[in-house]
């Protein structure tokens, strides 16, 4: 007998129906939550909790870096900001550096802020609303 789970039904529900804009928003948001749990991982020395946190936080990196579309000409600019933030990652780990955990969250942070920017901008001329994200 099935247990039903209401949360994960939520949570299965509000990704396969959320828009590519929402899905993206969700990867920002939950590498965020990664990098914070990294952080939090070097600060008490629990190296595994930094290690697994990190390496989501890249995975997410990593499937960003694979749903641009290369014909825009930003995209070679994101791709190497993305290169970037993984190295520095990478360094993170092995140095236990928090430093440069914060500054791959300040990066993220302003792609996630400006990408809500532009599901704003985009709902205001689809709808003419001005619906918070």
């Amino acid at each position: 007998m099935a247990v039903n789970n209401p949360y994960k039904a939520y949570q299965q529900n509000s990704v396969t129906q959320s828009t590519p804009g929402e899905l993206t928003l969700m990867l920002y948001n939950g590498c965020l939550k990664f990098l914070n749990q990294a952080k939090k991982g070097i600060e008490t020395k629990d190296i595994e909790l930094k290690n697994t946190n990190i390496q989501k936080a890249q995975n997410i990196l990593r499937e960003l870096m694979i749903t641009l579309d290369m014909s825009v000409p930003i995209s070679k600019s994101l791709v190497a900001l993305y290169e970037y933030m993984l190295n520095r990652l990478v360094e993170a780990n092995i140095q236990n550096d928090p430093a440069k955990v914060d500054e791959v969250i300040g990066y993220t942070t302003e792609f996630r802020d400006t990408w809500k920017q532009v599901i704003q901008i985009n709902r205001q001329k689809q709808y003419g609303s001005t619906g918070e994200v």
